[in-house]
């Protein structure tokens, strides 16, 4: 388990560093351009090990020990992920993570301290893609990380045929475009947040449950808490102007899941 504890920053439970990571197949094929990953944390020991396991998977990798260090690193090296921590001194996570995706569609998958809903709920919507605990287990982000890069990039999807948007009420769901107006203005989801939002749109009369979500969105291989699920549902809710209570566009099927609403 990774995350050990360091003075003036409290970590939950004990930890044990493993001196190496274990053999595992390359992120890239023989001869493809290797993968590359950027770990911003401050926890040098903590960094170094993710390092070791990413490079052992045929990333190619740089570290930052802060914020600002982290930022400037992003533009000239074009990671496809990032690992981030929330806790960094100075410019924190929340704030790094703000600020590249004002310019970058990378992966960030954030690691916080505290098991806080608060913090995986301000996380996740200033545009990570996945958080995990301290102290967490190597092999399990390297699970997150392989996961995610299944799902392409922005920049990396192929020119599509136009599709019809989808339509629910006010709302036009246009999934070529990857945009989403409402009432003719536009609404500023994350990555994340419009692939659920889409894949509930594309079955307007089925539930689907947190593991049907998490298939269509992030894939079959992922690991990790369904709940994950819930917290982007209500990031889309209220960004739409919607609640849990009127359930215009997203409505919940109580022990089921959830399914588009019609508008109304």
């Amino acid at each position: 388990m990774l995350g050990a504890p360091t003075a003036g920053r409290p970590q939950n439970g004990p930890v044990s560093t493993p001196a190496s990571p274990p053999a595992a197949g390359p992120a890239t094929s023989p001869g493809a351009v290797p993968r590359r990953a950027l770990v911003v944390d401050d926890e040098r020991a903590l960094a170094d090990v993710v390092r070791s396991y990413l490079e052992r998977d045929g990333f190619e990798v740089r570290t930052a020990a802060d914020g600002e260090a982290g930022l400037e690193l992003v533009r000239p090296f074009d990671p496809d992920v990032v690992v981030l921590d929330l806790g960094l001194p100075g410019m924190d996570g929340i704030e790094v993570c703000r600020s590249l995706r004002t310019f970058s569609d990378c992966y960030v998958i954030m690691l916080t301290a505290r098991a806080d809903e608060v913090d995986t709920l301000v996380g996740l919507s200033v545009g990570a893609d996945d958080y995990m605990t301290k102290p967490f287990s190597p092999r399990e982000l390297m699970a997150r990380v392989r996961t995610l890069l299944r799902r392409p990039r922005a920049s990396d999807r192929p020119a599509e045929p136009p599709v019809a948007p989808l339509v629910v009420g006010d709302l036009r769901i246009d999934t070529a475009a990857r945009e989403v107006h409402r009432d003719g203005e536009p609404v500023a989801l994350t990555r994340t947040e419009f692939d659920v939002l889409a894949a509930l749109a594309a079955r307007p009369h089925a539930v689907l449950s947190r593991s049907a979500l998490i298939e269509a969105v992030w894939g079959g291989n992922w690991v990790g808490d369904e709940h994950l699920v819930d917290v982007h549902v209500l990031h889309v809710r209220q960004k739409l102007g919607d609640s849990a209570t009127e359930q215009r566009y997203v409505r919940t099927v109580r022990g089921v899941g959830y399914r588009i609403g019609t508008g109304r």
